[in-house]
């Protein structure tokens, strides 16, 4: 299976670059994903590549700043926020990243909704 991931266009140019070679999320997949492919959000609103993950890290946030924030492309206030009132955080690791040479509008797929 793969999976859609919306992800902010400032943190897709830092996975790009690789300076995030991780993606955190509050939740993770029900099933085994074999891609994940990256949804770059409004403005630029385009599938730009996917990524395989081998490792998914589930753990505290604290835990997971603590060993990955150097990775996480994020600052801590940033991070934080976004684990607000979370207990227990994951952290996919970005493996075999491929991207699209020209990326997909997304404007012009019919009946596409973001995730």
């Amino acid at each position: 299976m793969n999976v859609l991931m919306s992800i902010k266009p400032n943190f897709v140019e830092k996975i790009v670059s690789k300076e995030k070679t991780y993606e955190f999320r509050r939740n993770i997949f029900k099933k085994e994903v074999e891609k994940v492919v990256i949804y770059s959000t409004s403005p630029e609103k385009k599938i730009i590549g996917y990524f395989i993950s081998n490792e998914i890290i589930e753990d505290r946030p604290e835990n997971l700043w603590d060993d990955l924030s150097d990775q996480s492309g994020l600052n801590e206030e940033n991070f934080f926020n976004y684990f607000k009132e979370k207990e227990t955080g994951f952290a996919l690791k970005i493996d075999d990243l491929k991207v699209f040479q020209n990326p997909v509008n997304t404007d012009d797929l019919d009946d596409f909704i973001a995730p």
